[in-house]
């Protein structure tokens, strides 16, 4: 075993002690607390765990994350306090940057750039951004990875299972193993910025006639598989114009509809992130926002066409009070042992994700409810039926499919946005064939590579 791979292996080692002794001794004490007889302190269990993982940074606060914006996986305590934790990772400082780099780029990595900034433009759990410029005079961002992400990963998502037994220790309501799955997959994906860049390409290709919604272009030249450079994007935060006027508002909302639900209902491909962190806002020369920057392509889901046309028979069969439709629509998903009253449950959520979909007339996406209220109530009552109905096994396709819906849904209750998300939808799914979204799906991922 070379000195690389043991210090990877001690790395790795390093990260399980302390991910495994932070959570799991929030669980150990849980579990003490039952065999005792005593009720366990569910806020203070929550904000001890938030705590244990904000120190850690890295991967494992993109999964504790993750995990919060799933509706009902985690209680409710959980999920708040998860949804705390903040993405910002320490950034690596200069002297650190240029071993980075030359260990990608080689030695004289420098004079392959114009000039390359010293200080982050943004850092995050797994690597940082650094603004440059190429020799044509053309900006970029340079998204560098953090050392041995790699080993943190592994470790992190082993210790995965720590909250996964937490959640299962207070109900069985929903099997999580699938979930976990694909998590992991994902998250793997994301450490390999050469497939990151073809995810680039993939969303040129599927949105280069999207007039409201630009995509950078990768450098070959200069990237690798940790390091990944694009063309700079000039652009502010989304937030900046959650108080603009509603014309602008309804612009920047429906472009990011586009950029979500056109690539997934034509080609069968979803950005699983909807994060603020992951788009900006360009105006044209006059000031006047015009839509979004679609900024990070690490996950990205790449779906069966099939599933896409369960999706689309679900809305039909909801709009149509098709119950058939429905049940075939679960089926295809991979849903199994579907009883009436489970399929009862299930449309709960369904309703409430395609209401603003169903309702043909302008509206906002809450329509009347308070955001912090968005979506709780029908996560209660499914929570509650599963747990004298269930458990039911979520497929895998539905963790960035539900965070996706639910992180655009966010979106539009920052902005505002008042539309006829009805109009939109049935735009996107206009003609809809699973044999075309297969044809159109094959040539977009050939186009990019990822064939």
């Amino acid at each position: 075993m070379d000195d690389k791979e043991k210090n990877r292996l001690s790395a790795r080692a390093s990260r399980y002690a302390r991910v495994g002794a932070n959570v799991g001794g929030v669980a150990m004490r849980m579990a003490g607390a039952r065999l005792m007889g005593r009720g366990h302190d569910s806020a203070g269990n929550a904000a001890d765990i938030a705590s244990a993982l904000g120190n850690l940074k890295g991967p494992i606060m993109k999964v504790a994350q993750l995990l919060a914006t799933i509706p009902d996986l985690l209680p409710a305590e959980y999920a708040a306090e998860l949804a705390t934790l903040q993405s910002q990772a320490p950034p690596m400082g200069w002297a650190f940057v240029k071993r980075r780099m030359a260990a990608e780029l080689g030695l004289g990595w420098e004079r392959k750039f114009a000039s390359f900034e010293h200080r982050p433009a943004a850092a995050a759990s797994l690597g940082q951004v650094h603004r440059a410029t190429a020799h044509d005079g053309a900006l970029l961002a340079c998204k560098l990875q953090y050392p041995d992400m790699q080993s943190a990963v592994e470790a992190d998502l082993k210790q995965l299972g720590w909250l996964f037994a937490i959640r299962s220790r207070m109900d069985v309501a929903i099997d999580t193993s699938e979930i976990a799955q694909e998590i992991g997959e994902r998250l793997r994906e994301e450490l390999d910025y050469r497939r990151e860049a073809k995810h680039a390409a993939l969303y040129g290709a599927m949105l280069r006639d999207a007039e409201t919604v630009r995509v950078p272009k990768a450098r070959p030249e200069l990237s690798t598989g940790r390091l990944l450079t694009l063309d700079w994007l000039e652009g502010n935060r989304l937030l900046d114009h959650k108080d603009a006027d509603l014309e602008t508002r309804n612009r920047l909302a429906q472009a990011m509809f586009t950029a979500w639900w056109f690539p997934f209902s034509r080609f069968g491909v979803i950005h699983g992130d909807p994060h603020l962190g992951n788009y900006t806002v360009f105006s044209d020369e006059a000031g006047v926002p015009g839509g979004i920057n679609l900024l990070d392509y690490g996950c990205v889901r790449i779906f069966p066409p099939s599933f896409v046309g369960g999706v689309v028979d679900l809305y039909n069969g909801l709009l149509r009070g098709d119950d058939d439709l429905v049940v075939h629509a679960y089926e295809t998903w991979g849903f199994k042992k579907l009883s009436r009253e489970l399929i009862d449950v299930l449309n709960i959520w369904a309703k409430f994700i395609y209401g603003p979909l169903l309702d043909d007339r302008v509206r906002s996406i809450a329509d009347g409810v308070k955001p912090a209220e968005y979506g709780r109530r029908e996560a209660f009552r499914v929570h509650q039926a599963l747990k004298q109905k269930g458990p039911v096994t979520v497929p895998r396709e539905f963790v960035f499919m539900d965070r996706a819906a639910i992180g655009l849904g966010a979106v539009f209750l920052h902005l505002r946005a008042e539309l006829n998300f009805f109009r939109l939808f049935n735009e996107a799914i206009e003609d809809f064939a699973v044999a075309k979204v297969a044809a159109r799906q094959q040539a977009a991922l050939t186009e990019a590579g990822l064939l």
